[in-house]
C-alpha cells in the first residue's frame, strides 16, 4: 500500500489473541529523512510479531511447558506470554525472573538445555514500555531440542540481568549486545565494548541512530552518503 492508505493488518488466527503490532514501516529501510533511494519511499507496512498461542501447542512443546510450569513458582507471572510460530517456541519471560527462569532450563532434569547460544538485541521504538528485546536460543544436547527466551526492557529502563552466572559462555554475547543495542546486563563481570571504540557515541544498531555514511567513489561519479541521498519519489 502507498501513501495515505491505512496499513492493513492479517488476520487473528482462531483461538489466538490480538496481533502485536509494534511498529509501522515507511519505505524499504524505513528512513523518515530522505535516505530512501529504493523506489519504495512510500511503502507503508505494518509491524506485527506473531500472537501469543494457546495450548496444546503440540508435539514436546508441552512436555517442556509442562516441566518449566511444575519447577518454577507462579509460572505464569513468570511467563506472560509463549508463542509457537514457524516450527519454534519461544517463551517471553519477565526481566526480574529471568535468572530463575534459565535455571530451571539448565538444571531441571526434563529439561537439560546445556547451552545457550549467545544473545541478540532487537529495537522497537513504537513499542512503548518494551522498546528494546533480547533473544536467547537455548539448546538440548540430552533432548535435542531448541527453545527461544524473549525478554524486554523500556528505552528509559534498558537493565536486563546478566545470565552469565548460569551460562558463562555468554559473556562476549551480552557485550556486543550492550555494545550495539546499549541494553545494560546487570551483573555481566566486564560490560564493555567489543567491536566499537571504547569512546564510540550511541549504539549503532538502534533503529534511532543517526544513518550517516561516506561519500563513495564510484567510476568517477561521486555517490554520496546514505542520509544525504534524495528518494525517487520526494
Amino acid at each position: 500500500m502507498t501513501g495515505s492508505d491505512s496499513p492493513e493488518l492479517p488476520v487473528v488466527p482462531e483461538g489466538a489473541q490480538s496481533l502485536d503490532v509494534v511498529s509501522v514501516r515507511t519505505g524499504m529501510f524505513g528512513t523518515s529523512d530522505g535516505g530512501d533511494t529504493s523506489g519504495f519511499d512510500l511503502l507503508v507496512e505494518p509491524v506485527v510479531l506473531p500472537p501469543a498461542s494457546v495450548r496444546p501447542y503440540g508435539g514436546w512443546f508441552d512436555e517442556v511447558a509442562d516441566a518449566l510450569e511444575h519447577s518454577i513458582p507462579d509460572y505464569s507471572t513468570v511467563v506472560p506470554k509463549v508463542v509457537v510460530h514457524a516450527g519454534d517456541i519461544t517463551f517471553h519471560v519477565r526481566r526480574e525472573q529471568l535468572l530463575t527462569f534459565v535455571r530451571a532450563l539448565r538444571d531441571e532434569p526434563d529439561l537439560r538445555f546445556e547451552m545457550c547460544l549467545g544473545c541478540s538485541g532487537l529495537h522497537w521504538p513504537a513499542d512503548t514500555g518494551a522498546e528494546l528485546h533480547v533473544l536467547y536460543p537455548f539448546l538440548s544436547i540430552t533432548h535435542n531440542r531448541r527453545v527461544y527466551v524473549d525478554v524486554s526492557c523500556p528505552d528509559d529502563d534498558p537493565h536486563v540481568p546478566s545470565i552469565y552466572p548460569v551460562y558463562p559462555a555468554n559473556d562476549w554475547h551480552e557485550r556486543e549486545t550492550y555494545d550495539f543495542f546499549g541494553i545494560v546486563f546487570d551483573g555481566h563481570p566486564a560490560l564493555t565494548r567489543i567491536e566499537m571504540p571504547d569512546d564510540w557515541p550511541g549504539h549503532p544498531q538502534r533503529k534511532d541512530y543517526p544513518l550517516g555514511g561516506i561519500p563513495v567513489e564510484y567510476k568517477g561519479a561521486q555517490i554520496p552518503p546514505p542520509d544525504e541521498r534524495r528518494g525517487y519519489f520526494s
